[in-house]
């Protein structure tokens, strides 16, 4: 068992000013796989100051200087994939086969993205007589989640360096080892002292310690829709500026001409993604009335092939919830969707069969939901899959858009200019149609109280960089 009971501050493990640790536990074992500093709010100022002192050299340093160090970052993420992927399947419960891919090797390849956007980004421009310019907004707080634990922080860390900020992270105290892979990285590379900066500890303490630090000019945070408004109404005090990438109940449209084998594939493909552990999940199906029974009878077929097991297992597709207070969660949203009304066509809140031990919840399908249930409107975060019918495509679009949320959404039709047309009309941040695959590169972000801000790509570097106009005469 490792032990993460330090911190990495201007470029040095150092202990943290707090005495307690936090256990990490392996969420199919339920055994602990590390331990990490319960930090405090000195090691926040520790952490801050050294990112103010260190602003000044890395800010000035030029676009080619700073872009070689997240090169060397994605190289030394890429060759680690297999400790990454161990790591946080360990931690939240991913299949491994998925890990490789989406909690490793996105990481890796989302770095890399911002050597070629840094480089082809214009920090300035003359407009009229005006010469302006683009700077770095400061030293950057990020907080970020457990459901993708180093995705979300590269996704943070490398436009914000390549912006020319510092950064001070806190990443989630449930799958928090991942980040200490990220700072023995930048340690290896070299990167300049106090550029990067890792604390641990418990959200609420460091958190709000973060915001409300007068030298943090910016929090980026990716989490729930309630921490984020906590976040705001902080941030407020200083007209703090925040990125906010929160929760989402994602409506999945099938329109009547959709293949029926194809779209209910593609819908399972999102909903149970991690588990159903992720953030644009498509967990409301929404089916056509006239064709509901067959639908149904499809998507048993489809969630029941998502046995639970081992994650390790190549074969398994479905691993445990991060946590016993997740699985305790997502099976009590189960008993609300019973308690409603709604009908369970399989699944439901017994630990599966052949899972002594885990935080495992079963593959679970509603039909005969309304958009007005609990389970059609507040985020479960697992395999949960409410199918909802609906009359007509003016009542589709009606449903899908009747929700606080709009991070995500699908779209799927036998005619792409039909889905296309479809997919203007919902109120989301992004939508797919017709399954095609996740775009990292494209803006990332959501309407609503999905957040404010956007992630990923040339937007994702914009987030971190204040404009300026100087008039020249």
């Amino acid at each position: 068992m490792t032990d993460y009971t330090k911190i990495y501050i201007n470029g040095e493990w150092i202990s943290s000013t707090g005495t307690g640790t936090i256990d990490v536990i392996n969420s199919t074992t339920e055994e602990v796989m590390g331990s990490i500093a319960d930090g405090t709010v000195d090691d926040v100022n520790l952490a801050v100051a050294a990112a103010k002192a260190a602003l000044p050299a890395w800010s000035a340093t030029s676009t080619d200087e700073r872009v070689k160090y997240i090169q060397r970052l994605s190289e030394g993420l890429g060759a680690r994939l297999d400790e990454i992927a161990t790591t946080v399947t360990g931690e939240v419960g991913t299949p491994y086969i998925m890990s490789q891919m989406a909690q490793a090797g996105l990481p890796s390849l989302m770095a890399g993205s911002y050597v070629q956007i840094a480089q082809e980004y214009a920090f300035e421009e003359t407009v009229g007589n005006s010469l302006v310019v683009r700077e770095p907004i400061g030293v950057v707080g990020c907080i970020t989640p457990w459901n993708y634990p180093l995705h979300q922080v590269v996704a943070k860390v490398a436009p914000a360096l390549a912006a020319g900020c510092t950064v001070v992270l806190k990443p989630s105290q449930v799958a928090p080892l991942s980040a200490y892979i990220l700072a023995q990285i930048f340690e290896e590379i070299e990167l300049p002292k106090g550029v990067f900066n890792l604390i641990s500890g418990a959200g609420r303490v460091l958190g709000e310690a973060l915001v409300n630090h007068p030298d943090v000019s910016m929090i980026s945070f990716t989490g729930s829709t309630r921490a984020g408004k906590r976040i705001m109404e902080l941030a407020s005090d200083q007209i703090k500026k925040v990125a906010l990438e929160l929760g989402g109940k994602s409506p999945f449209v099938i329109l009547e001409d959709a293949p029926l084998d194809e779209a209910v594939m593609a819908g399972f493909q999102s909903g149970y993604l991690n588990g159903g552990q992720t953030c644009i999940a498509w967990t409301r199906m929404l089916v056509p009335a006239s064709r509901k029974d067959e639908f149904v009878a499809k998507a048993k077929e489809v969630a029941e092939s998502y046995v639970p097991g081992d994650p390790m297992d190549p074969a398994v597709k479905m691993g445990p919830m991060v946590s016993k207070a997740q699985q305790q969660s997502v099976r009590n949203y189960i008993d609300i969707g019973i308690a409603e009304g709604a009908t369970l066509v399989t699944g439901g809140t017994a630990q599966p069969d052949g899972c002594e031990k885990g935080f495992y919840v079963q593959p679970t399908v509603f039909a005969d939901v309304t958009n007005d249930m609990k389970i059609a409107q507040e985020e479960i975060f697992g395999p949960v899959m409410s199918i909802i019918a609906y009359e007509d495509e003016e009542d589709a679009i009606r449903i899908a858009n009747d929700t606080i949320y709009g991070l995500s959404a699908g779209v799927y039709s036998g005619d792409l200019d039909h889905s296309i047309a479809v997919a203007r009309r919902i109120e989301s941040g992004q939508v797919d149609v017709n399954g095609v695959r996740f775009n990292p590169f494209a803006p990332f972000g959501g309407y609503k109280q999905s957040g404010m801000g956007r992630e990923y790509g040339v937007h994702g570097l914009e987030e971190f960089l204040e404009v300026k106009s100087i008039q020249i005469g």
